[in-house]
């Protein structure tokens, strides 16, 4: 009987770093001070019950290039163990190491090291996990970052689950070939949320130059996308089919390195309202309002507006010309909102 280890979940905590420009004197007193390094584990989404490893090791390259076998060393005191690689996600992760102490200068590489004790569930069956360059000579990641003297640098490795497992031609091996992508937390950003309903699994994802980063949610419908370079993204939400829910973009998301962005609750059950303002040449604003959030848009040339991405519910709809028409505000009272439907408030006069 397997015997897993606690899990010890740590929530990401952030550095706040100055960056500054060094002299040649400055460089040379980098290269003498000590910085200190902590290795997390998390995983991207895989189509899974479950997908154990067993973590033995983690060994690290400081200021060594070379692609050989010199230069490596152990991060001191691991937290090995068998870990569900499925439960890394919505932002919470396994801590790995803990402050290792190495030399100033450049993180060249780390080396993730497996065990024998690796499976993977699929529909209540499980199935042996080989993974034999894993347990032989290590997952190796370049990391090339540059340390800092007195600083404590957060490395995330994110475990792609998805593109990690292979099945072996007609042999019907399950074989572990791990994909891993690493990220400095100060030299990247994060983006967090929740949505709603969280009553089916949904995929959170980002294009980043042809490269997918994504997060499965959590239990209470929680993500977190790590490892994200500055930038402005759009981030789209994939429900499970059989929620009968919609895919939702939310765009203009800002990531700053070293900062969380925080999206707040993303409503996935969703519908629209539509209609068309007759009086010619008055443009309105026509809004609701959810929960103290207003959701509102001008109507066009042609008075047509549609209101998009507003919450399954009965609402009371505000048409507000622009004041120089002399017009009054028209109140359109108990609009229902259907998931997935629009629905249409026809041709509306206003007076």
């Amino acid at each position: 009987m397997r015997l897993l280890k606690p899990i010890k979940i740590f929530i990401l905590s952030l550095l706040s770093i100055v960056l500054f420009n060094c002299s040649d004197d400055d460089a040379s007193a980098v290269a003498e001070g000590t910085s200190n390094i902590s290795v997390r584990l998390t995983d991207n989404p895989g189509d899974y019950d479950h997908v154990y490893v067993e973590v033995v090791d983690v060994m690290v390259k400081v200021n060594d290039e070379s692609t050989g076998e010199s230069g490596w060393q152990s991060a001191g005191a691991i937290n090995t163990g068998v870990y569900d690689l499925l439960e890394l996600t919505g932002g919470i992760n396994v801590l790995l190491v803990d402050g290792f102490q190495v030399p100033s200068g450049t993180l060249n590489q780390i080396r993730l090291v497996l065990g024998e004790d690796n499976s993977i569930v699929i529909d209540g069956e499980t199935f042996p996990l080989n993974t034999p360059s894993a347990q032989q000579s290590g997952l190796k990641v370049k990391i090339n970052e540059e340390l800092l003297p007195g600083y404590t640098y957060d490395i995330v490795l994110d475990f792609d689950v998805d593109q990690s497992i292979v099945v072996a031609g007609n042999s019907g091996n399950i074989n572990l070939k791990p994909v891993i992508h690493a990220a400095t937390q100060y030299t990247s950003g994060s983006i967090e949320g929740a949505v709603v309903p969280f009553d089916y699994q949904v995929v959170a994802s980002i294009d980043v130059n042809g490269d997918i980063i994504s997060a499965y949610t959590d239990a209470n419908g929680s993500f977190v996308l790590n490892g994200v370079p500055e930038g402005v993204y759009t981030v789209t939400f994939t429900p499970d089919p059989a929620s009968g829910y919609a895919t939702v973009s939310v765009d203009d998301v800002t990531v700053v390195n070293g900062e969380i962005t925080t999206l707040g609750d993303v409503q996935l059950a969703v519908g629209s309202i539509s209609g068309t303002v007759l009086n010619t040449g008055v443009m309105a604003t026509v809004s609701l309002e959810v929960d103290g959030t207003l959701y509102s848009v001008e109507t066009d040339a042609e008075g047509v507006f549609v209101l998009e991405g507003i919450p399954v519910g009965v609402y009371n709809v505000t048409i507000t010309p622009d004041v120089a028409s002399g017009l009054s505000a028209t109140v359109i009272a108990d609009v229902e909102v259907v998931l997935g439907m629009t629905t249409d408030l026809g041709a509306v006069t206003l007076s």
